[in-house]
């Protein structure tokens, strides 16, 4: 029996077990390492494609066409092409400094007359004339032609009537972004191509303008009858 007391000792009380590690397991560190490397590439790839991006569009979104006076002409205009917005306005300013705008908005197919000092705006509907127009207009702005020696010795001319349709403005949620900017504070008035006014109705103003398809047009306006 004592033999057997000493081969099997009865543990002290006073010994008691190790206290647990409170050191997080190496599996803990490995999952984490895992998550932060994620992390990390994921931003460096948002930042690589945002870059991408940026980089993918043109440094330049509007473009100036100069037209070059032709000899005895009194004549200046140019044309701002605005690729963000499908605008092309073009600017043409007198011998005595009055500067008349033409708007041609692509993006919501108006038209937009600002004579010059004059406190109206006139707006009226695209047409397929107009919108190659624009197309010229958008082909040389690519091929950055400076220059365009308008009107010349083969320039074409047309008169072109327009008539103000009487009545209530174009409400400015109507008239779209690129409109309300150029007629800022002014009425907006529809107008509608015409043969030309009746004997009895008097030209209100006229605007000459030239286009880079080699053709010069007097674009008049006149009251219509209510």
């Amino acid at each position: 029996m004592e033999e057997q007391a000493a081969a099997h000792p009865i543990p002290s009380p006073d010994k008691r077990a190790p206290p647990e590690s409170r050191t997080p397991p190496r599996i803990f560190w490995v999952i984490l390492s895992v998550i932060l490397m994620c992390v990390i590439i994921c931003i460096i790839v948002a930042g690589v494609l945002s870059f991408t991006q940026h980089s993918s569009k043109p440094l330049f979104q509007v473009v100036r066409l100069n037209f070059q006076n032709h000899p005895g002409s009194q004549m200046n205009q140019s044309a701002f092409v605005d690729k963000s917005r499908n605008t092309v306005t073009y600017y043409v300013t007198s011998s005595s400094n009055r500067t008349t705008a033409v708007l041609f908005d692509g993006k919501n197919g108006y038209v937009c007359y600002k004579p010059a000092e004059q406190k109206t705006c006139y707006l009226r509907m695209m047409d397929s004339q107009d919108r190659e127009t624009v197309r010229e207009s958008f082909d040389l702005s690519q091929h950055r032609v400076d220059q365009l020696p308008l009107p010349n010795d083969r320039t074409r001319y047309y008169r072109e009537f327009l008539g103000i349709v009487p009545g209530r403005p174009v409400w400015p949620e109507e008239a779209g972004e690129a409109v309300r900017s150029l007629c800022e504070e002014v009425p907006i008035y529809w107008v509608k191509k015409k043969d030309g006014p009746a004997k009895q109705r008097l030209i209100y103003l006229c605007i000459d303008i030239c286009f880079p398809s080699n053709i010069c047009v007097s674009i008049c306006f006149y009251y219509l009858p209510e």
